[in-house]
């Protein structure tokens, strides 16, 4: 599905990025070419120490830029003969929204927008967005600047003319100790013997591999036609439950705020308080690998 063509990732040293180049590059057929386009140079850097024993061809390139700069993402778009996009790059963490909407609306609204109008007129000719069961009926700066992100992407497809690019949605729930969720940082806080805060033992996340985020991508880019919102049937978890099977005694409960919901929802009629429910065993199981 992807070999033989030349990848962007943005946001490709986050987590998904990661993920996903290590996938490509260990293909017996890998793309031709995979541009990480990100921020950040010191993830960059050690991102590129791991794939170096693995990336036989050499195929990958590590471009410095930011969404939020059309002209560059144009270049690296035009320059290195992109034909399919992977769009990762987002402020993703809800309280960070809440304190800084016009931060996360330049970043995932006005950068959607940047790579949209920077893959017009070019090679590209798939575009898959990354987006998040926040989105749905959304409550929060965060969920909001997704929504509207993914607005403009299907309308993206009606304004690009027959040969332009298509753009495609997987809307993803909670990747399981993705950078900066709750497992990681929870499991550090007990190692440590510190408290862990909690907003509300009763609240439902959905629990979804990595592998799969990956797999919906690639799933994505096989059968896009252009408008599809692509959403996966995943378990979900009861956070009091996770709290149970990390082994945590200490624990601050914070209450829920305005702008988290207690139970989340990937569509209409897939909620997470409604998905098959994980036990604390099987979520110890999941800690433990």
């Amino acid at each position: 599905m992807i070999e033989d063509t030349s990848i962007l990732v943005t946001g490709g040293s986050g987590a998904f990025g990661q993920a996903f180049a290590r996938y490509a590059v260990a293909l017996p057929n890998p793309p031709k070419r995979l541009v990480i386009y990100s921020r950040g140079e010191y993830r960059q850097f050690l991102m590129s120490q791991e794939l170096k024993p693995i990336d036989y061809t050499g195929c990958t390139r590590f471009l410095i830029g930011d969404v939020r700069d059309r002209t560059r993402l144009r270049e690296v778009i035009t320059g290195f003969g992109i034909d399919t996009v992977v769009h990762a790059a987002a402020l993703k963490r809800i309280e960070v929204g809440k304190y800084n909407p016009t931060e996360m609306k330049k970043t995932n609204i006005d950068g959607a927008e940047n790579l949209i109008e920077a893959a017009r007129g070019s090679r590209v000719k798939k575009v898959v967005f990354l987006s998040s069961d926040k989105a749905f009926e959304p409550i929060s700066p965060y969920g909001i600047s997704k929504a509207m992100a993914e607005s403009l992407f299907l309308e993206a497809n009606n304004t690009t003319g027959w040969d332009g690019p298509k753009f495609s949605i997987c809307r993803y729930g909670n990747v399981w100790a993705s950078t900066g969720s709750v497992v990681p940082v929870w499991k550090a806080s007990v190692l440590n013997g510190k408290p862990i805060e909690v907003t509300d033992p009763e609240c439902t996340r959905f629990f979804m591999y990595m592998h799969e985020a990956i797999d919906l991508v690639l799933r994505t880019f096989a059968t896009m036609k252009g408008g599809e919102i692509n959403v996966p049937t995943l378990p979900a978890y009861r956070v009091g439950d996770l709290v149970q099977a990390i082994g945590a005694t200490d624990v601050k409960l914070k209450g829920l705020p305005d702008y988290e919901k207690l139970h989340e929802s990937m569509a209409k009629g897939n909620s997470s308080d409604k998905a098959r429910r994980m036990s604390v065993d099987e979520l110890k199981k999941e800690l433990a690998a």
